[in-house]
C-alpha cells in the first residue's frame, strides 16, 4: 500500500492531540515527512517523542516545503493563507486547519494557487467526515418537508479539554510573534467589517468575528455540506461582549437556521448539535470537541408510523473524525478523488462569517 509522506506546518495543540497520534499509529498509510514551527524546543521534544530525525524540523515552513514531502497539514496559529500559498506554489497537496483564513481575498487567493499548480487544497471540516455526520446527512436527504434547522455551540474553554493530555508547550517563540500576528489578525477584521482602523472596532466585534471564523465555522461547514450556503442572513445578535452570537440563515428551499454560539468557560461540557425538523420527522446530531478522543457523536432520530404510532431512535459512534479526514485527504492525493471540503467551499464560509457580522452592525 502506498504511503502518503505529510509534514505539518504548526506543532501545537491539535497536532499533538489528533495528527502526530493518527499518522504514526497508521504508518502503513502515511509517513511524518517533517515538522515546521517557531519553537526549537517544541521541534526537539516532538522529534523526540516521535523519532523524527532532526534534519525534519524545521523552525521555517518554506525548508519544510522544500523537503520531499507529497502533502502538509497546515495547524499553526494565525491565518493560514501564507503557508497554504507557499505550499501550493513548492506543489504540495495541502490539508488546511479551520480557520482556513481571515479574509475572502485571502481564501480566494488560496484557492488559485492550488488550481495554478494542480494541486488540492481541503479545508479540515473534521465534523463533515464523521459517521454521525454522515448519516444525519442521509437521513435529512430523505425529508420532503424541512422546515426548521437549529444549531446550538455551547462551548467551554478548551483548556478544559487540552488539559487532558499530554500537550508540550515552550517559551522560546520569538517575543514578536503573537502580537504581530494578533495586530494583523485586527487590520483585516477592521477593513472586512468596514472600519477605518483596528483602533475603530469595537473589541466585541472582534470578539465575535474572531468566534465565528474559528469556531462556529464548524457549524457553518456542517450545514454547508447539508443544504449549500445559505441565501443570505436575516440578522445577528450578538451579546456578552461577543462571547454570545446568535444568527438566522435563510435557504435557497426557504428553510431557516437559527445558530447559536455561546461561551461557558468553566463548564466542562461541550455541546454542539444539528437539529433538523420536518412535519413527520426530526434528525438531531450531537457532535464532541476536537480535543478528545473516543468521547461519542450520536444521532437521535423521530419519526411517526402510518398509524401515527410516534418512535425514536439513538445511534453513536466513537470513531475519530480526524482519521475519517485523513483517510479522505489521502485517497484524494493518491487516486485523485475530488475533496469533499474543498477550498472553494470555504471562500463562501468565510464571505459568510462577514456577513453574519455585518447584519448585526446595519440593523
Amino acid at each position: 500500500m502506498s504511503r502518503l509522506k505529510i509534514g505539518l506546518i504548526g506543532g501545537g495543540a491539535i497536532a499533538q492531540i489528533q495528527y502526530l497520534p493518527i499518522l504514526t499509529a497508521r504508518q502503513h498509510e502515511f509517513e511524518i515527512g517533517g515538522i515546521a514551527d517557531l519553537s526549537q524546543d517544541l521541534l526537539d521534544a516532538l522529534g523526540e517523542r516521535y523519532r523524527i530525525p532532526a534534519g525534519r524540523l524545521f523552525r521555517d515552513y518554506r525548508e519544510l516545503l522544500r523537503s520531499d514531502v507529497a502533502a502538509v497539514v497546515v495547524c499553526s496559529s494565525g491565518s493560514h493563507a501564507a503557508p497554504s500559498i507557499a505550499a501550493a506554489g513548492a506543489g504540495k497537496h495541502v490539508l488546511v486547519e479551520k480557520p482556513m483564513c481571515t479574509t475572502v481575498a485571502e481564501a480566494e487567493a488560496m484557492v488559485a494557487a492550488a488550481a495554478t499548480a494542480g494541486t488540492i487544497l481541503m479545508v479540515a471540516y473534521m465534523k463533515r467526515y464523521d459517521p454521525a455526520y454522515r448519516y444525519a446527512k442521509a437521513r435529512i436527504d430523505e425529508m420532503t418537508d424541512v422546515r426548521f434547522i437549529q444549531v446550538n455551540h455551547l462551548h467551554p474553554d478548551n483548556s478544559l479539554h487540552v488539559a487532558e493530555f499530554n500537550v508540550m508547550r515552550f517559551t522560546d517563540l520569538p517575543a514578536d510573534s503573537f502580537a504581530s500576528a494578533a495586530g494583523g489578525h485586527a487590520r483585516q477584521v477592521a477593513e472586512t467589517l468596514g472600519f477605518a482602523s483596528p483602533d475603530e472596532l469595537p473589541a466585541a466585534m472582534l470578539r465575535a468575528y474572531t468566534t465565528v471564523l474559528g469556531s462556529m465555522i464548524h457549524d457553518i461547514g456542517n450545514l454547508h455540506g447539508v443544504f449549500g450556503p445559505p441565501t443570505r442572513v436575516l440578522g445577528t445578535e450578538i451579546w456578552a461582549e461577543g462571547s454570545g452570537i446568535s444568527t438566522t440563515l435563510e435557504y435557497a428551499a426557504g428553510q431557516r437556521a437559527v445558530c447559536t454560539w455561546i461561551d461557558l468557560p468553566e463548564l466542562w461540557e461541550f455541546k454542539e448539535t444539528l437539529e433538523v425538523y420536518g412535519s413527520r420527522q426530526r434528525v438531531i446530531a450531537a457532535f464532541p470537541t476536537g480535543f478528545s478522543i473516543g468521547h461519542p457523536s450520536t444521532v437521535t432520530l423521530h419519526g411517526m408510523e402510518a398509524d401515527r404510532t410516534p418512535w425514536r431512535k439513538e445511534l453513536s459512534w466513537r470513531e475519530n473524525a480526524f482519521e475519517r479526514e485523513l483517510e479522505h485527504f489521502r485517497d484524494c492525493v493518491l487516486n485523485g478523488q475530488r475533496p469533499e471540503t474543498p477550498g472553494s467551499d470555504g471562500v463562501r464560509d468565510i464571505a459568510l462569517v462577514g456577513d453574519i457580522i455585518r447584519a448585526y452592525l446595519e440593523r
